[in-house]
């Protein structure tokens, strides 16, 4: 291997911990920041998801509360329960866990969370700030990863990134973030998609290459140019001898990879807890503009 490693759990800790310290010196004696999180069903990983969002809010200052409800919850109930935080002035973020069963809307859902309490940054108002560069809060995974960068000194204006993926939780935000005019992006975006015919005559253009879309090891060394920044946004579950029975691997074949790579991300502990960490200086943030 010869890539330098970008240390998501070193940079998450760094930032926890300087939430941490902002909220001890703005919080009231009568009020601190406050994250309700809704969790619908009992999905393994979306339950890990938010016990880890409890902890770190815990460990940060931030009180934080979880409602469960069980999967056969109506869509009505559902909104119900989120005009509840909307309309309580002590809840100042609020976040539903994605995936939703089938048969509620999450575009529904996401649209009742008042937007000034929307720290995930889904709501289509938060969405459209950011795309207009005057953003109210930053999307969790895209903006983990711009810090990641920032924080390696590794320069994004005027290079050519190119992100696998469109999602609307990571690639098309992602995009709109690392294009505006500011000195942490400036650069020349290239979204690939299903779509594309031959991938990796786009990908060995990158200078930057962000793989996010959940194939497992699909990012090969012939496909990466020499010298190129990789981050890895994917985590995927393959069988393997463990007592688990399987191991986690990200987008990126990481051992190739590393071999021709400047820098990379590791699957886990790159750009996943980096998600969490944004997360709550999005809650903070939300805590500032209602107090």
């Amino acid at each position: 291997m010869r890539a330098t490693l970008i240390d998501g759990k070193t940079v998450a800790a760094q930032i926890r911990e300087e939430v941490r310290l902002e909220v001890e010196r703005i919080s009231r004696s009568d009020q601190k920041p406050a994250l309700a999180v809704i969790l619908v069903g009992d999905d393994p990983a979306s339950q890990v998801y938010v016990r880890n969002k409890a902890r770190a809010c815990e460990k940060a200052g931030i009180h934080s509360i979880t409602q469960t409800f069980p999967a056969e919850i109506s869509e009505q109930q559902l909104l119900n329960e989120i005009q509840k935080f909307n309309d309580s002035p002590e809840w100042h973020g609020i976040l539903v866990q994605l995936p939703l069963p089938a048969h509620i809307n999450a575009e529904r859902v996401i649209e009742a969370i008042r937007p000034e309490k929307d720290v995930d940054c889904f709501h289509p108002f938060n969405v459209g700030r950011l795309m207009l560069g005057m953003p109210v809060f930053l999307p969790a995974t895209p903006a983990g990863i711009v810090e990641l960068l920032h924080r390696y000194q590794i320069e994004t204006s005027g290079k050519h990134v190119v992100i696998l993926g469109r999602s609307n939780i990571v690639g098309k935000p992602l995009a709109n973030l690392l294009m505006q005019k500011d000195p942490r992006a400036n650069a020349i975006v290239t979204v690939v998609h299903s779509a594309a015919g031959d991938v990796t005559s786009y990908t060995r253009e990158a200078d930057i290459l962000i793989a996010a879309i959940g194939k497992a090891e699909f990012v090969r060394k012939e496909m990466v140019k020499e010298g190129a920044v990789v981050i890895d946004v994917g985590i995927n579950r393959v069988e393997a001898d463990t007592p688990r029975g399987y191991r986690l691997v990200g987008d990126v074949a990481f051992d190739e990879v590393a071999e021709v790579a400047d820098y990379i991300t590791p699957v886990p502990g790159g750009v996943g807890p980096m998600t969490i960490a944004m997360l709550l200086k999005n809650t903070l943030k939300a805590y500032e503009i209602q107090s």
